[in-house]
């Protein structure tokens, strides 16, 4: 069983109409986008736990690095070039 209690024949249904509405040529483009999107959001994530990870090891060692801020800025910025 799929997520959503979806099973096969609900996925099929569900492609189908996809077909009909997108077409042939853009479904693939759609999915390859889909993809695209969502391994974005998982690495947004994934970030996202391990620097909430690292603060709450940090807070419980007392080692917050006074630099910290300043690491994250120049991450940042060098992530936007």
């Amino acid at each position: 069983m799929l997520p959503f209690g979806l099973g096969l024949p609900e996925l099929l249904v569900i492609l189908f109409i996809a077909l009909i509405i997108f077409g042939p040529k853009k479904l693939p483009e759609l999915g390859k986008n889909l993809g695209k999107g969502l391994k974005s959001f998982k690495k947004g994530i994934d970030e996202a736990s391990e620097e909430f990870k690292e603060g709450m090891r940090s807070e419980e060692d007392g080692t917050v690095s006074p630099d910290a801020d300043l690491k994250e800025k120049q991450d940042l910025e060098s992530e936007n070039k």
